[in-house]
């Protein structure tokens, strides 16, 4: 599998990666056998960068991930901070969509104390020493609110940003930046913290959302900073189409979106490409990126993904999505 590099710091990832949400008990309990086995898809495919992060199952998903990449150290991984961990108080059965996580409770810590506890936390459950790339994971608005992130940016800007550059001066991470599903957060930090290596957006450089594109696209590539793709399925309707009960940005979609969606397919159509291989390659090919996330907890999907990114891309494709 081709390669990419991660901004200007010479680490360079596969061109797409395994998001392991899923496999943290995301919406359904996942066998550690199930686990193991959408795991071993990727890795067979190619693939050899693998994000997490403390929110996915509570820890459950950097401890699955770990013990399958205990014999592969050269594995790229990232993981996130934002979150630190401790033993729940009570039991839990489902928190934030994950079904039956590990029993950890969780509060939201962006200065640089809580971004380096949490860093130490996610080491030992994936059994590494060091980790590639460290992403500051839902902070902004879109997460906290508007009243609610004030505390949270002065965490950061106050001494979190700082203690990520120390970490990666230590060798201790290899690049760091933030892990979002917004442009606005992102290009604050850019501006007002300091330059970072790459960020991780979720669906909003996509086919059919492409806010990215208008401010922060073009800030990325003045600064070297790279861009990661997940979310590229709109929370599943670009892999659904417009049928009834689709899902947009972690809801379902609304009639606007439903229409977008429906002229995206029929475009689609006039090349012969089902609107999800449209979607997957329109995020590949894009050339601020450095990988695309595929997330799923069956190795059938993640085998429909990796043919449908593999078949020839008709001439004109590209321009009709331009």
């Amino acid at each position: 599998m081709k390669t990419r590099y991660v901004g200007r710091t010479g680490l360079a990832v596969s061109e797409l990666s395994f998001g392991c949400a899923s496999i943290g008990n995301l919406y359904r309990e996942v066998s550690e056998a199930d686990a193991d086995a959408v795991l071993a898809c990727a890795w067979a495919a190619g693939i050899r960068y693998f994000d997490t992060a403390p929110h996915y199952g509570r820890g459950l998903s950097e401890q699955r991930l770990g013990r399958f990449l205990k014999s592969c150290p050269e594995a790229t991984i990232s993981t996130k901070v934002g979150r630190v961990l401790s033993p729940a108080r009570a039991p839990i059965a489902e928190v934030d969509g994950f079904v039956n996580p590990a029993q950890n409770d969780v509060r939201y810590d962006y200065s640089g104390d809580g971004i380096e506890e949490s860093f130490e936390q996610s080491c030992m459950r994936l059994g590494r020493s060091r980790i590639d790339i460290l992403y500051v994971h839902d902070i902004g608005e879109y997460t906290h609110g508007v009243e609610g992130n004030i505390p949270h940016r002065e965490a950061f800007l106050g001494s979190g940003y700082e203690r990520l550059v120390r970490l990666k001066e230590q060798g201790k991470i290899r690049a760091f930046g933030l892990g979002v599903n917004e442009c606005e957060v992102c290009l604050d930090v850019m501006r007002n913290g300091g330059p970072l290596d790459v960020i991780l957006l979720a669906g909003r450089l996509t086919l059919l959302d492409r806010a990215a594109e208008a401010e922060l696209v073009p800030e990325c590539r003045a600064a070297g900073t790279s861009l990661v793709l997940g979310g590229i399925f709109n929370s599943g309707i670009l892999a659904t189409g417009p049928v009834p009960g689709a899902t947009y940005d972690y809801g379902p979609a609304p009639e606007v979106v439903m229409d977008r969606v429906r002229a995206l397919e029929a475009r689609a159509a006039d090349f012969g490409v089902p609107l999800a291989t449209a979607a997957l390659q329109f995020a590949i090919r894009h050339p601020a990126v450095a990988s695309v996330l595929l997330g799923t907890a069956k190795p059938a999907s993640l085998q429909r993904n990796l043919e449908a990114l593999a078949a020839p891309v008709p001439a004109g494709l590209d321009a009709a999505f331009a």
